[in-house]
């Protein structure tokens, strides 16, 4: 069946088209992606994951349908509501 991998940073984004067999797993889909080649910094074990913008808990056990796009998740660099209360204080000055 055929499934994405995406991951991407403020410079660079990368989506991988892969066939994969049924049952395969959104982890074991990133490993065989190869994304990691691509993006060193990548822990396959460490990073959230999701399908489509849904965080999944349990990418090592979540079992991917036909035409899923498993997308990897940077760390936020700061906090959503802390972003928004230093833009509206920037608009203020």
């Amino acid at each position: 069946m055929k499934v994405e991998v995406a991951y991407a940073t403020p410079a660079k984004q990368q989506i991988i088209a892969l066939d994969v067999a049924e049952g395969t797993t959104a982890k074991a889909a990133v490993l065989q992606s190869g994304i990691t080649d691509v993006f060193p910094e990548i822990d396959p074990s460490a990073i959230d994951m999701g399908i489509f913008g849904k965080v999944i808990k349990t990418p090592e056990t979540h079992a991917l349908r036909e035409g899923d796009r498993v997308e990897l998740y940077r760390p936020l660099l700061i906090d959503p509501k802390q972003a928004r209360l230093n833009r509206v204080k920037k608009k203020a000055s």
